[in-house]
């Protein structure tokens, strides 16, 4: 894969286990892409749109994919290791199983999403809107969720413990055997407009 810092279209490319190392591209469209199996470190995608691409079992290292749009791509077995997914907006795509570890996803876009039994604890996902997400069995824990919209999402079984919620929005959200800590149904009771009295 070249860089190029203009506008520039690849349809259906086979990069099948390339290492792509520290590339850059903005405002660059990938159609019908084969990334299967590539490796990038250090890498900077910004404002680039990938549609029917294939990200099968990549790894990605310390790279950003800021304000990027993923249509209907396949994430399966993909790994995300201290990568920056900032504003980034995730439509159809096959996101599980995939790995993260401590990501920045602050303002990711993922309605409806199944991320369900996913690792995503410690992952910042600050003013993420996870609208209608499957996230049942996920383990959220240490998250940060500090202004995330999760209406009607199903949190069934998650792992909430050490997640900050301040001003999440959890309208509609199903919670039934989620684990959470002291300072998490604190956070939810008050959503509910309830005066906690730790002391009482």
């Amino acid at each position: 894969m070249t860089s190029d810092p203009s506008p520039t279209r690849y349809v259906g490319e086979d990069w099948y286990g390339d290492d792509l190392g520290a590339v850059r591209h903005v405002g660059v469209t990938f159609v019908d892409c084969d990334l299967t199996e590539v490796t990038t470190r250090g890498a900077v995608f910004e404002s680039c749109e990938f549609r029917a691409c294939r990200f099968n079992a990549s790894t990605h290292v310390h790279s950003a994919f800021v304000a990027c749009t993923f249509d209907g791509v396949n994430l399966f077995d993909a790994t995300f290791e201290g990568c920056k997914l900032t504003g980034a907006v995730f439509r159809r795509c096959t996101m599980r199983p995939m790995k993260v570890v401590d990501g920045v996803w602050h303002g990711v876009t993922a309605r409806g999403a199944d991320l369900s039994r996913l690792d995503l604890s410690g992952c910042d996902l600050r003013e993420a809107d996870l609208s209608t997400a499957r996230l049942g069995g996920s383990d959220l824990r240490g998250a940060r969720l500090d202004g995330a919209v999760l209406r009607d999402a199903d949190l069934t079984g998650a792992d909430l413990r050490g997640a900050t919620l301040g001003a999440a929005d959890l309208t509609g959200a199903v919670l039934r055997d989620a684990r959470i800590d002291l300072a998490g149904a604190v956070a939810l009771a008050e959503r509910t407009g309830a005066v906690v009295d730790v002391e009482a």
